[in-house]
């Protein structure tokens, strides 16, 4: 298939599709023409990479273990834990400051709404 069909079916903008080729971790065959090919392996590459996009990981992250969670299960690739170990951890510290800018934007609303009340 071509990179419109791939991108009609995984709903993954032909730009990205091209992006995910300059970054190794999607590699069509050639057409004597120049023409991308994709297999229907892509569909199932594209998904996996779209998940972990999602899950907020970058392709350079992702590029380390791709090949070993297309070939098997995600349980049985060592360098996806330490990865979502580390994501973890950095979520944790936004959330912690989140919560400190929602108790200091509470306070500051409080006390808006206090001096309005004199």
């Amino acid at each position: 298939m071509k990179i419109g069909e791939l991108s009609k079916i995984t709903g993954v903008s032909i730009r990205s599709l091209r992006y995910y080729e300059e970054q190794g971790i999607l590699i069509p065959m050639r057409l004597s023409n120049g023409y991308r090919v994709y297999n229907e392996t892509a569909i199932d590459q594209v998904h996996t990479i779209k998940f972990y996009l999602d899950l907020g990981l970058s392709i350079e992250k992702i590029s380390g273990f791709l090949h070993c969670v297309l070939k098997n299960k995600e349980t049985f690739c060592k360098e996806v834990l330490p990865i979502y170990e580390q994501k973890l951890e950095e979520i944790e510290k936004q959330l912690e400051t989140l919560q400190m800018i929602r108790l200091n934007l509470m306070d500051r609303v409080a006390a808006i709404k206090e001096e309005g009340l004199k």
